[in-house]
Order: C-alpha cells, then sequence, then structure tokens
C-alpha cells in the first residue's frame, strides 16, 4: 500500500541532504514518523498544515519499511501507518511540491493514489 508523508521545505531539504530524517518535530516528540494512507492525506493536510505554503508530499511503499512500519489508531479510531526509524530518501517512489490553491487549500498531484 502506498502511504504519504508531508515535508515542510526545511524538512525536505535536510532529507535531501542527509539521505534521511527523524521528522518533523512532531515525529520527534512522539518518537515515530506520522505517515498517512491515500484515505488520511488530505485531512491531514487540512489539520496540521493548512494554508502552509512549500509543503512536499512524498510517497512510500508501506511494505518497505517492514517490521519497523506499525499501524496505530488516532483520530476517532483510524489506523495509521508509524514508521519507528528514521524516514529514509533511499526507497522514495517520488516527491511533488504541494501548493496552496486559491481557496487556500492544498492541489494534490494527479497520480496520488
Amino acid at each position: 500500500m502506498l502511504i504519504y508523508k508531508l515535508l515542510r521545505a526545511d524538512e525536505w531539504a535536510a532529507l535531501q541532504a542527509q539521505g534521511e530524517t527523524a521528522g518533523a518535530p512532531i515525529d520527534v516528540a512522539d518518537g515515530y514518523i506520522h505517515f498517512s494512507t491515500a484515505k488520511q492525506v488530505r485531512e491531514t493536510a487540512a489539520k496540521h498544515f493548512a494554508g502552509a505554503e512549500g509543503l512536499q508530499i512524498l510517497c512510500y511503499e508501506s511494505e518497505d519499511f517492514g517490521g519497523q512500519l506499525k499501524w496505530e489508531p488516532s483520530r476517532g479510531g483510524a489506523l495509521f501507518p508509524h514508521l519507528y526509524s528514521a524516514l529514509p530518501l533511499a526507497g522514495l517512489l517520488w516527491a511533488h511540491p504541494l501548493p496552496v490553491g486559491s481557496d487556500g487549500v492544498h492541489v494534490f498531484p494527479d497520480d496520488l493514489a
């Protein structure tokens, strides 16, 4: 299953420069990397990144993370993928800018599964 990570511009730059990252401040605080499924990522963007410019959306294959990826309940009991390791650049399927549209809502890429 494809899973998605939203990164701010500085977090994306750090991942590219270092080859891995501990993630955003919330990831570091929680002790895991927060991912979303295709059905969840728009809500994640609206709830945690409303109006934020300079975001990147990253796509990974969940099975590539093996036992380091756990599906845990969050918002209203929905299961979210959480990665209990650094986020690697290796294995990234694609990354796209996530611009904010004129309505203030992020515009997702057409190839979002």
